[in-house]
Order: C-alpha cells, then structure tokens, then sequence
C-alpha cells in the first residue's frame, strides 16, 4: 500500500467501524432511507430485500435484526413518513403565536416545501396508498393522518369563518377541497414536474383559499382581479 492509498484506506474502515457502531435507532432510520430510495426507484411491490440492503450498504442480517421482515420493515417507513409529516402540522396549528391566518399560510407552505415535495417521498406516498385499499394495516396508518389532518385544517377553517362572518360557508367541505387539491398537486409535481413546480402549486393552494376567506386575504384578490 502506497502513501498515498492509506489515508483514504484509512477512511474506508473508519467509515465502516461507525456504522457498524452506529446506535440503534440511527440505524434504523439509515435503512428507512434506503426503503424510502428503493420504493422511489422500483414501487412498492418491486422493492426487494436486497435492493435496500444494496442502498443502505448493509448485510441482510443487519436488516432482520432491525426489523426481522420486509413486510416490518416497509411498515415502519409507512409510519415514519406519515409522522414525520403529521410533527411538521402539529408544530404550525398548536402554535399560539400565529394568527389563524398565519397558520393557514404556514401550512400551505409546509405542504409544498422542499421536504414534503421531494420527489422520493411523494413516490412513497403514492405507492401506499394505492396498496392501502387491498392492505388493512396500510390504510389505518394513511386513514389517521388523513383523518386528523381534516379535523385539524375543519378546525382553522371554521374559526376563520366565524372569524370573517363568511355566510353559507361550510368548513368539512372546505376541507375535502383543499385536500384533495393538494393530493392532485403533489401528483402533477411527482408526474409532470417541469409542469408544475411546487411555487406554483402553493401559488394554486392559495388562491383557492384567499377566494373562500376574501375578507382574510385582500391583497390576493386584488392581484387576480
């Protein structure tokens, strides 16, 4: 071995040693990551055992020990994206410093910025959900955070329709708008990315919801005016 091939030697096993001490839950969302990548890359049935153990860098021990199946293991990615998203909503509606109208803008924000819209992790969204029909297990996990996501936002929308005095304003149905605006945005950002960018698709969120709260959001209907 040459001067010059031990440093980086040197670095290869020292980068091996930390992960093979890496702490338990460190690795455990090491390989969350790799499924998080695989699913992206292949879908959800075509992801294998050894195309995560190929992205984490990992043996197939290493990943039994940590989650003992494929099916655990695609479980527990399921549930680290869907609360990893729900902790961000959480953060912005229990926040008492914001005005509701801050807070709605917060999380029409929170919805397409970087994180949320990352290609991988819409491709994960997408991918479970069109398994959760057929998958029990799926569909309680996605069925919670859809449900609690609409209490929440019915929540924000009923306070500022009392709020503006909106009349004939109906605060589910506002909800189930905007929803299912937003899924068919995070599609058209996953599907047609140069189409969509996701500063537009906030943009879309927006006036949707500036046209329902007018009195809330002035300025906006000024400018589509």
């Amino acid at each position: 071995m040459t001067s010059e091939t031990r440093p980086m030697a040197s670095a290869v096993l020292k980068a091996a040693a930390m992960r093979r001490v890496m702490p338990k839950q460190a690795r455990r969302q090491q390989l969350i990551k790799a499924t998080i990548k695989s699913i992206a890359r292949n879908g959800l049935s075509g992801t294998t055992m050894a195309d995560i153990t190929r992205e984490a860098g990992l043996s197939l021990g290493i990943v039994n020990l940590h989650f003992e199946s494929k099916e655990k293991l695609l479980l527990e990615t399921l549930r680290s994206v869907a609360d990893e998203y729900k902790t961000g909503l959480d953060k912005i509606f229990r926040d008492e410093t914001k005005t509701n109208v801050e807070k709605l803008v917060a999380h029409v924000e929170y919805d397409f910025s970087k994180n949320i819209v990352a290609r991988n992790k819409l491709a994960v969204w997408f991918a479970f959900w069109g398994e959760a029909k057929s998958r029990p297990v799926y569909s309680k996990i996605c069925s919670k955070l859809d449900k609690d996501l609409a209490t929440s936002l019915t929540n924000l929308f009923s306070e500022l329709i009392e709020e503006g005095n909106y009349p004939h304003s109906d605060p589910q149905g506002i909800t189930t708008g905007y929803t299912a605006l937003a899924d068919g945005l995070w599609l058209d950002i996953l599907i047609t990315p140069r189409e969509t960018s996701p500063e537009q698709a906030r943009n879309i969120a927006m006036n949707y919801l500036s046209a329902l709260f007018s009195k809330h959001f002035p300025s906006n209907n000024r400018q589509r005016s």
